[in-house]
């Protein structure tokens, strides 16, 4: 036992548990930077954001890409965590399709500029799309069959059409402030109806 009387077990837990919840608020502070100035903001908007020291981001991702990487897994994550949760707190599956793909666009927003950043590493970029898709090909398919089976969407979508129609409605929306990528994603989620 420590002099606060817990054990020293105890004690590196709640340390790791700390570390992990300021990796993770570190995370969703770039996450919310790369939305409003891209992969490539400056690390001290991230910190400042995050309240946070640079040293404290340099210690924990040594490189740009390493940040931008993590970044991307934990919106894939959670994004991924959202589809279950949103199936069971929402009043009908077609509702939690809505609010999954809205979460998804969101997440499009935030990878803009990853393939640009990571165009040295190709394997790595490949290794992050197949991560992207075994984590969310799964939950977009489970959110469609929910939808179909309530008789609320067509049957027989394909996931991975869907998703991908969804991402190439994305493309643009930050170079042209007239293009709300939001507003034609609705339609076509619109669209999925019987």
């Amino acid at each position: 036992m420590n002099d606060s009387g817990q054990s020293a077990g105890s004690a590196a837990g709640s340390k790791r548990k700390d570390a992990r919840r300021n990796q993770q608020a570190l995370l969703d502070a770039a996450a919310a930077v790369f939305v409003t100035s891209g992969v490539e903001a400056p690390v001290r908007d991230i910190a400042a954001k995050a309240g946070v020291g640079m040293g404290t981001i340099y210690r924990h991702f040594p490189t740009r890409a390493d940040l931008i990487i993590a970044v991307f897994r934990h919106q894939v994550d959670a994004c991924a965590e959202a589809g279950p949760a949103l199936l069971q707190s929402s009043p009908t599956p077609h509702a939690a399709l809505g609010q999954w793909v809205d979460l998804f666009v969101d997440f499009l927003v935030t990878k803009h500029g990853l393939a640009a950043a990571l165009q040295t590493d190709n394997a790595g970029f490949e290794t992050l799309h197949a991560y992207f898709l075994d984590r969310l090909l799964p939950v977009c398919t489970q959110l469609l069959d929910a939808a179909a089976a309530s008789g609320e969407i067509r049957s027989g979508l394909d996931p991975y059409q869907v998703m991908r129609g969804i991402g190439n409605l994305c493309i643009g929306a930050d170079s042209d402030p007239r293009y709300d990528a939001r507003q034609l994603v609705a339609i076509l989620v619109a669209g999925l109806r019987r």
